[in-house]
């Protein structure tokens, strides 16, 4: 690689640097403050909170809603959100339109918690359904509010507004889960994820391997081992619902010995492994669903199967089988299981 030659920077352009980041310092005052739920929402009502016209109109959706109120429920800490004074004395909501809207909501009864994990008894219920105390110590809850100064021009303000809303990355589905539903599974689980076999076996590019997409088809090998024909459509929901029924009550002894009984199969039969070509970086996941719970299926049937070759692994039937288009079809998912088991077997 050619070595990368550094320009040279002149001390005169140092401080026209210089000069731009103190002019636009001057321009950004804030105040912090911690502000009540019930102080917000009235604020709202009354309009001396308001959107301003480059926000997005209100667009989440019941279950965003839902889960957000449940965190404030259980006391969660929630993101800082943004307001501006403005000089006719009325706070602009720079950042945090769908959280106010959300609370502004629940509290007058505007929609009904649904899909919530950890508090699943509050599910169907309205703010008002709420014991009086709960009421009272939803409302008392503090969030904390960054506060520009109404000098602060709009073009920072909007400028703000974008940052926050393009420059973040979402966590993922196995990123969320992860943290969401701590315990015995969810640790087995990351151990099998360290397993040098299935590493070795099933490439995945550093990206990946940082976001826990090991963590993903790990989870995904166990859920539908045990229980693919029961899968309708949402992988999330049904992924989410494996792991909580089985955090503490899993056979570890049992998923460890089938999960590296696979493994020892895939490695002495399959050349590539999981991956389509041999020095891939990558894995599809339709591709590892098929193959590993494929597997183990035929491994349930006949626990000393021999095969001759997998040369099916090529055909167009499999290819078929394993393009990404409706992967959460409870058809293809069966299908792509099914016939990796079936060639095996030799059906």
């Amino acid at each position: 690689m050619a070595k990368r030659i550094k320009s040279k920077i002149t001390f005169e352009q140092k401080q026209v640097a210089d000069a731009q980041i103190k002019e636009i310092q001057k321009q950004i005052d804030y105040d912090t403050k911690d502000y009540t739920i019930e102080f917000l929402v009235e604020k709202f009502k009354k309009g001396d909170f308001f959107i301003p016209e480059y926000q997005r109109k209100f667009i989440w959706k019941e279950s965003n809603r839902s889960l957000f109120i449940e965190s404030v429920l259980l006391g969660l800490p929630i993101p800082f959100m943004f307001f501006g004074n403005c000089q006719n004395g009325k706070i602009e909501i720079i950042d945090g339109a769908q959280r106010i809207q959300t609370l502004n909501s629940f509290i007058s009864d505007g929609f009904k918690l649904i899909g919530l994990k950890k508090l699943d008894t509050l599910n169907k219920f309205y703010f008002s359904d709420l014991s009086e105390v709960q009421q009272r110590k939803f409302k008392e809850k503090t969030l904390r509010i960054i506060t520009l100064e109404e000098d602060t021009p709009n073009e920072i303000r909007q400028d703000l507004f974008n940052r926050i809303n393009t420059s973040g990355i979402k966590a993922n589905s196995s990123e969320i889960r992860r943290g969401s539903f701590p315990g015995k599974l969810t640790s087995f689980i990351e151990e099998c994820c360290k397993n040098e076999l299935f590493i070795t076996l099933c490439p995945i590019p550093e990206k990946g391997e940082r976001r826990h997409e090991r963590f993903e088809l790990v989870l995904r090998f166990f859920a539908y081992t045990n229980y693919y024909l029961s899968f309708v459509h949402s992988v999330n929901t049904f992924l989410d619902d494996f792991l909580i029924s089985n955090m503490e009550t899993f056979d570890d002894e049992a998923y460890r010995k089938e999960f590296e009984k696979m493994l020892e199969f895939v490695q002495k039969y399959f050349p590539n492994g999981f991956a389509k070509i041999k020095n891939a970086t990558a894995t599809p996941r339709v591709r590892f669903e098929a193959i590993a719970v494929g597997v183990a299926l035929a491994l349930r049937e006949e626990p000393d199967l021999v095969v001759e070759n997998v040369d099916w692994l090529n055909s167009e039937k499999f290819k078929q089988c394993t393009t990404s288009d409706a992967s959460n079809n409870q058809g293809k998912l069966r299908g792509r299981i099914e016939y990796v088991r079936d060639q095996l077997l030799k059906r």
